[in-house]
């Protein structure tokens, strides 16, 4: 079966991870006996500078009319000045919103080869890592009425939340749950915000449903010390689109390389949104020092819940998994300057990361 991905390699980066992701996709498809065509298209800086918008029309049309899109990554210093409404990340915003995808599954995933790049105490991170971030990616302060005054010098965002915006990202972290290991927490501020107590009520309404789910709740700040304090109490997190932002980056650094970590954003039909969760690095763009494996394990989430493939999604997974263990290395996850010295012809760049992953599948 031919699969049609919507390719956004977007900034920095973003072209030399895509190129490493679709080459993965090829590899597995070459294996399973399936192929993927692919689209490119326009969205953040390089948007910008080639027709004056972070997402053009096109973009969004091309993106909703194919079974997949594949991101790489937007923006960097050089759009920086632009007024908001210009930025490379409303591209992002426009995506999500256009494309209906209103929950981003984050695992947050120790792998045990990397376990020295944790910068927590062993002690604490036991024998790995494994929470499930999921966060409601279109509603929230990121999509309220903000402003400012005719002045300029008073501005405000505002928060909102509708019990149905609410309900469906909620159920996504119950149903998650059940796959996992049954605790779902619910993170939110409801000591102080009106949208967090929604938040609880439409929960507890919910929990019925999933007998088997031990709900908890806790506040936000209490959460970012849990998460350095005793992370693995945690099994799917479920939080509101910029509680979910600032969470899921700290999770990623406890994990050891945010360069490893990788995302999907789903809707109740229609393409998902696939992305790592790192940003554009410009200062490496083409230098070939970027770590490919957080777009090739996003790879593997688009063909899980995208197209139905598990089995391609698990060899995917375990092609990392194997590199990992063969000792390979790109700069981000090699540790300390002794331990890059020991790797020795071990470190790699982003090509040789994605011609091993290759060879992986194809052995």
């Amino acid at each position: 079966m031919n699969y049609k991905i919507a390719l956004i390699p977007g900034d920095g980066i973003g072209p030399d991870i895509v190129r490493e992701g679709c080459r993965a996709l090829d590899a597995v498809g070459k294996k399973f006996g399936h192929s993927f065509s692919y689209t490119e298209y326009l969205a953040g800086g390089c948007a910008i500078d080639a027709t004056g918008e972070p997402l053009p029309e096109a973009t969004l049309k091309g993106c909703c009319a194919s079974d997949a899109v594949l991101l790489g990554a937007v923006g960097g210093p050089k759009w920086d000045t632009l007024p908001g409404a210009k930025r490379p990340e409303k591209a992002l915003l426009g995506l999500r919103g256009g494309m209906k995808v209103y929950a981003n599954l984050r695992p947050a995933l120790l792998f045990r080869q990397l376990s020295n790049a944790c910068p927590l105490k062993s002690e604490i991170v036991g024998d790995g890592l494994d929470i499930l971030i999921v966060r409601e990616l279109t509603g929230g302060i990121y999509f309220g009425d903000r402003g400012r005054n005719a002045a300029g010098d008073s501005a405000w965002d505002t928060e909102a939340y509708s019990a149905e915006e609410i309900e469906r990202v909620l159920k996504i972290g119950f149903d998650s749950a059940m796959k996992r290991n049954k605790k779902l927490c619910v993170v939110d501020k409801a000591n102080i915000l009106e949208t967090s107590r929604l938040w609880r009520e439409v929960a507890e309404r919910m929990k019925a449903s999933w007998p088997q789910v031990e709900l908890s709740y806790m506040y936000v700040d209490n959460a970012a010390m849990q998460l350095v304090r005793n992370p693995r109490q945690f099994d799917v997190i479920v939080t509101s689109n910029m509680f979910g932002d600032i969470l899921s980056d700290e999770a990623s650094q406890i994990t050891g390389s945010i360069g490893m970590l990788a995302s999907a954003s789903l809707g109740d039909s229609g393409p998902g949104l696939y992305e790592p969760i790192h940003g554009s690095a410009p200062d490496i763009a083409g230098k070939d020092l970027a770590n490919p494996l957080a777009t090739i394990l996003t790879c593997a989430m688009l063909l899980r819940y995208s197209f139905g493939l598990e089995k391609e999604a698990a060899a995917i997974e375990a092609a990392v998994e194997k590199v990992l263990d063969d000792g390979w290395r790109t700069g981000d996850i090699a540790g300390s300057a002794a331990d890059r010295t020991a790797l020795g012809s071990k470190l790699v760049g982003t090509k040789k990361m994605g011609d091993l992953v290759v060879a992986a599948l194809e052995s």
